[in-house]
This record gives structure tokens, C-alpha cells and sequence, in this order.
């Protein structure tokens, strides 16, 4: 009796060993890491990495993500003075930018991580637009622009007032537009509605008949019950932006690749490192999902490279990079 008693302890005592030791798995595999991933920048990058910061959640939810929005410029204004690990951008950084951080010893590790096609839109009412052309669209943006009423781009047109709206001049997407559109960066009449808020802008077009507003295509994708998209012509055929025409290179000037770009002092946390990792991990999913266009796999694999061995510079700044390949670039 005395050894059937041993032996049940014994059993119970295995058990309860296992079980512990499960429980220890599975904390240790989901709070492991603690600390605050600070990132700010690009609202037209926000939706990804939103989406990622949630997914990183579920598996690490002692890490903090936080996610500004004040816009491309504001985001690097704060990551060259060491304010944040990550700075999501609609553009590539800027030489002025570079050597801001430069002064403050600090380097990034320049990731792309999905394809945009900067969209044109215009309310749902709107019945008479069926595609606008680069030309057009510069006459309407110019600094000195003289287009007023619809009448004014064609003569059929409404006389009606064209209300503008557009991202503010902290935004990587208005830097991007106006240098495809108008030749220049920040290059652009100024009587228009800005935000760096694109949600706003939504809202601003969609209430507004005789509106004209450009952003982020998952804003529009979002919104396709409210917004009208419009064709542009760059003088070869009118081209309405989707996940192919973006991804091809036909939906030109105005397709771009988008980036995060990582302190590599910060990728040195565990906590950043994971949530990096993650990013790049997860990025073809979710950039999916929110509405923009996944690079294709080798880009992944080369970020990753690029990230892990902590490849720092720019390979984007400065340079006109219309009918490259992203691969070819990183490869260099």
C-alpha cells in the first residue's frame, strides 16, 4: 500500500512538473520582451504599419508600439534628433534630412516595404471627368495656375469652382506628387485644403461635388462607396491605378515605392529587433490587406539581408527611380 501510495505522488508530481513547464513555454514565448517601439512619419504608410504594430501585439503584447502621423518630413524631423526608433516614409529621405541626422550621429537602415500609386479622386457625383492627363494636371497644381472652374481644364466642362484638397507640405505624398506633376518638390499653388490626415481629405472630396483631391491609394480603396477615381494619361493611354498597373510600372508618374526607415542603434533592443523582424515577416500580408501593393518576394528577402547585416545609407535619395527595379537597386 505504502508503495502504490509512492508511486501515485510520484505521478502527480510528474504532472504537475509538465504542466509548469508548459505554462513557463507559453509565458515566456509571449511576454519575453518589454520596452516602447516609437515610430512617427508618412500617414499613407500608417495603415501597414498600424496593421503590423497590431499583429506584433498578439504575440508580444508587453512591447508598446506607438504610431504617429505627422507626415514624411515631420516623421524625419523627429527620428534626426533621436525622438523615434522608426520612421515610416512616403518618399525617400531627403539629402537636407540625411544631413540633419548625420549631425546628431545617427544612421538608418532604408527599407522598402510596399508599392503606392498616388490616386486622383473626385466625389462620386462627379459625372463628367473620365480621365485627367499629367498636362492637365500640372495646369491645375502649378504655383501660377490660372485653372479656377472645371471649364478651365476643358471647355465642355461645369463653370463650376474646383475645390482642392491635398496632403500638407510635411508629407512625403505632396513632395512626390509635386515633383512627378510639377518638376519640383513643393512646387505648388497654395489655395488648397491640406491635411496631413488623409482620412480628412477623404471626407473633404467626398462631401464636395466639384472637388479634386489626390492620396495614398488605400485611402481610395477604403472609400470606393464615396470616391471616384481617375484615370491619368501620361501620354500613353489613360491608366486607372490597381494592384497591377501599380505593380507593372505603367501606372506612371505617379507609382512610388513607400519605406520604414530604422535606427540601427535601436534594431540593438530586442524589443525593436522582434518588431523589425515581424515587419518584414508579415509585410506581404498585410500590405495586402490594408490596400497597397506588395513588393515582390525577392525585395523581402533583400530587406531582411539588408536589415540583418545593418546595411546603412540610401540607395533612393536624390534619384529619379521611374522604370527601376527595387531588387536592382538593393542588389547594388
Amino acid at each position: 500500500m505504502k508503495h502504490k501510495a509512492t508511486i501515485i505522488l510520484a505521478f502527480v508530481t510528474g504532472l504537475l512538473i509538465v504542466n509548469c513547464g508548459k505554462s513557463d513555454s507559453t509565458e515566456h514565448s509571449t511576454t519575453a520582451l518589454t520596452g516602447t517601439v516609437s515610430i512617427d512619419g508618412s500617414s499613407t504608410v500608417f495603415p501597414i504599419t498600424e496593421a503590423v504594430a497590431e499583429e506584433f501585439g498578439k504575440v508580444q503584447p508587453r512591447v508598446r508600439v506607438t504610431v504617429g502621423i505627422s507626415g514624411t518630413g515631420g516623421g524625419f524631423k523627429k527620428y534626426a534628433i533621436g525622438e523615434t526608433d522608426i520612421s515610416d516614409a512616403s518618399r525617400s529621405i531627403k539629402q537636407s534630412e540625411i544631413d540633419k541626422a548625420t549631425e546628431n550621429n545617427i544612421e538608418f537602415i532604408e527599407l522598402p516595404i510596399a508599392f503606392d500609386g498616388l490616386s486622383v479622386v473626385v466625389s462620386k457625383e462627379n459625372d463628367w471627368v473620365d480621365y485627367l492627363t499629367v498636362e492637365e494636371l500640372h495646369r491645375i497644381w502649378m504655383p501660377e495656375s490660372i485653372v479656377k472652374t472645371w471649364k478651365d481644364i476643358r471647355s465642355d466642362w461645369p463653370a463650376k469652382t474646383i475645390k482642392l484638397y491635398g496632403p500638407g507640405t510635411d508629407s512625403g505624398t505632396f513632395d512626390y506628387f509635386t515633383e512627378a506633376i510639377n518638376g519640383k518638390s513643393q512646387y505648388c499653388r497654395s489655395d488648397f485644403s491640406k491635411s496631413e490626415d488623409d482620412n480628412v481629405l477623404v471626407q473633404g472630396v467626398a462631401g464636395d461635388k466639384y472637388s479634386l483631391g489626390f492620396f495614398g491609394y488605400a485611402y481610395y480603396k477604403e472609400n470606393t462607396d464615396k470616391l471616384k477615381i481617375v484615370p491619368i494619361d501620361n501620354g500613353n493611354g489613360a491608366v486607372e491605378p490597381n494592384e497591377v498597373t501599380i505593380n507593372n510600372g505603367t501606372y506612371q508618374p505617379l507609382s512610388r515605392p513607400i519605406f520604414i526607415y530604422v535606427n540601427p542603434d535601436s534594431a540593438k533592443k530586442p524589443h525593436v529587433d522582434a518588431f523589425v523582424r515581424f515587419y518584414l515577416e508579415k509585410a506581404p500580408e498585410l500590405v495586402s490587406e490594408v490596400g497597397y501593393v506588395p513588393l515582390p518576394d525577392q525585395v523581402y528577402q533583400l530587406d531582411l539581408k539588408r536589415y540583418t547585416t545593418s546595411v546603412t545609407g540610401s540607395v533612393f535619395s536624390g534619384r529619379n527611380t521611374i522604370g527601376l527595379k527595387i531588387e536592382d537597386l538593393l542588389s547594388e
